[in-house]
């Protein structure tokens, strides 16, 4: 197994665990099959295991684990606030407490904030006392680093990176995604702050796998490599310095074998001008499927009136790659729930955003369309309730 430094200069295993999908039966975790892949996972070099309160029954199941196999000083255990449900100060301590039960520890090696989407949401933490608290588990050691984990966009991301002294982060990236989210250019401005990156959904939630075009499996093929598909993502992300630990939700012994293999073998800056020859291939059969030809460049941005527009089209593509349900998710979370609206409905037909579009992109007749396809009425409602929730206490919440 290959290892990279986290901030503090210890060895963290470049694949990590993620404990969201332990394999289930009858509804529930199957604990043996679970307990079986972990001790393999352990045994293969894996030290980072990654969970979260609401991943239905994991923390019991990795808590329980680890306990019965006095693994606790061998590996490093990541989990995270629900920041979403925390409207106090004293929420901290509750959440925080139960996990450590449901750990069966008595610290958290890396404690991330969950799932931020916009600055705001890191303001609503902070103005409930969360800096004090965290310094004051940092010191008492219930608490060994403290990160955050981060679905918004690039300029979001940026902000909180710069607002803390971060541990390390964790953020959605892969060759697909270069350009989406935190994309390339958050992953950079962590590594030059010497921040370790934790990578999620490097597999885009195993679509880079198993929903793949035919003719780009056969572009990979072609290369002679001898890679799988899911040894090219890897491969592509171990490439990059900046890259800490790339997590993996794996349910079999041959999957994680697999990646544990490549986690051994590859490193920073082997791929070659004709892997990246490649990956571009490959990149552009995936486009070919979508609705909008939108690079994710920027230039038609700042809009006006605060209308993400890169967001939009990102998220209409998806429902042509992927589906329409998982789309429409990815944008309640990268655009819904930014604490200041940027709806298409705020659209005041400027075509200031046409100018400057490298593609020629009629934005303003798609994202009418993209509006139409992911906001419908259950979303529209949904989106409207999830504001209120969340930016209640910043009085900003309405969704239009």
């Amino acid at each position: 197994m290959q290892y990279r430094k986290d901030k503090q200069g210890n060895d963290l295993s470049a694949l990590g665990f993620g404990c969201m999908r332990f394999p289930r039966k009858d509804g529930r975790i199957d604990l043996g099959e679970t307990e079986r892949e972990i001790l393999e996972a352990v045994e293969l070099g894996i030290n980072y295991f990654d969970t979260a309160y609401i991943y239905g029954g994991s923390e019991e199941a990795l808590g329980e684990i680890v306990e019965r196999n006095a693994l606790r000083d061998k590996i490093r255990i990541a989990t995270k606030l629900p920041q979403y449900l925390v409207s106090r100060n004293t929420s901290l301590d509750k959440y925080f407490t139960e996990q450590l039960k449901r750990l069966r520890t008595d610290r958290v090696d890396y404690y991330l904030m969950h799932h931020l989407t916009d600055p705001a949401m890191w303001d609503k933490l902070k103005s409930v006392g969360a800096l004090e608290w965290l310094a004051e588990k940092k010191r008492s050691g219930e608490i060994g680093a403290v990160g955050f984990s981060y679905h918004g966009d690039t300029d979001g991301f940026l902000k909180i990176l710069g607002d803390y002294d971060w541990d390390l982060c964790q953020i959605q990236y892969n060759y697909f995604d270069e350009h989406s989210q935190a994309g390339v250019e958050g992953l950079r401005a962590a590594g030059e702050r010497g921040i370790p990156v934790v990578i999620m959904e490097p597999l885009r939630g195993g679509k880079l796998v198993n929903m793949l075009p035919e003719e780009a499996a056969r572009a990979m093929e072609k290369s002679g490599r001898g890679w799988t598909r899911a040894e090219w993502s890897f491969r592509w992300l171990y490439n990059q310095p900046e890259v800490t630990v790339v997590l993996s939700g794996m349910n079999s012994s041959e999957m994680l074998r697999e990646n544990c293999r490549t986690a051994s073998d590859a490193g920073i800056g082997q791929f070659t001008d004709g892997d990246f020859a490649v990956i571009r291939e490959v990149t552009e059969i995936i486009r070919k499927r979508e609705k909008v030809g939108c690079t994710g460049c920027r230039y038609c941005m700042p809009c006006p009136k605060g209308v993400d527009i890169p967001g939009y089209f990102r998220c209409y593509n998806a429902m042509a790659i992927e589906n329409a349900r998982t789309a429409r998710m990815e944008f309640i979370q990268t655009v819904g729930l930014t604490k200041e609206p940027a709806f298409a409905s705020q659209c005041v037909g400027c075509g200031k955003c046409e100018k400057h579009c490298p593609q020629n992109i009629p934005i303003r007749k798609k994202l009418k369309e993209a509006d139409r396809a992911l906001r419908p009425f259950p979303y529209r409602a949904l989106i409207s309730l999830g504001r209120k929730k969340l930016f209640r206490q910043a009085g900003t919440g309405k969704a239009t």
